[in-house]
This record gives C-alpha cells, sequence and structure tokens, in this order.
C-alpha cells in the first residue's frame, strides 16, 4: 500500500511544526481553563443549564486560539512551501480555466 508523499521539500520538519502548533492549541485550553475563563463564563448560565454554558464557553474561549492555529499553519505551509489547495478556495476564487479550454 503506497500513500502520496506530502507536497513539501521537508514532510518530516511540517508534520513536526504541525505537531508544535497542536500541542499549542492544547496549551491554550489550559491556559483558559487554569486562568478561570471557563468558569467565569458558566456563571453567567443557570445552574440547570451548566452543561451547556460549558460548551458556549469552550467554543467562544477556543475561537481566537483556532484563528492562531489557522495563521499559524499558513504561516508554516509558506516557510516549507507547502504546495495544495485550501476547501475555500473553490468558494472564494474565481474558477481557474484549463489552458486547453482557452479561446
Amino acid at each position: 500500500m503506497s500513500q502520496k508523499p506530502l507536497d513539501t521539500p521537508h514532510p518530516r520538519l511540517y508534520l513536526l511544526a504541525t505537531a508544535i502548533g497542536f500541542i499549542g492549541l492544547i496549551l491554550w485550553f489550559y491556559a483558559g481553563r487554569e486562568l478561570g475563563i471557563l468558569q467565569w463564563m458558566v456563571d453567567f448560565f443557570p445552574a440547570s443549564h451548566a452543561g451547556a454554558g460549558l460548551m458556549v464557553a469552550i467554543m467562544l474561549m477556543m475561537t481566537p486560539g483556532f484563528l492562531l492555529w489557522k495563521l499559524y499553519n499558513r504561516w508554516i505551509e509558506a516557510r516549507l512551501q507547502v504546495k495544495g489547495r485550501y476547501l475555500e478556495d473553490d468558494v472564494y476564487l474565481p474558477p481557474k480555466q484549463d489552458k486547453k479550454n482557452r479561446s
């Protein structure tokens, strides 16, 4: 069974950098929890809805972390010259024309 190699000249370095970024995302969560951000947000909800409050608190607390994760990944991909396409490219970029279909 063969797998298609990553489109980068440094695949192991790319995987290591991605792992470091993911560890940073985990640390973001633990830092927010240790600083009491989760409990502070849950306190805005009644005790009967504490679970829903915790879910909302996690979503709000992790939103900036995921934004940083995205920016970090894009920076790493640019530095390591990773080739490929993003899923949102089909939505936001104009469609590419095939070279053989041009008039």
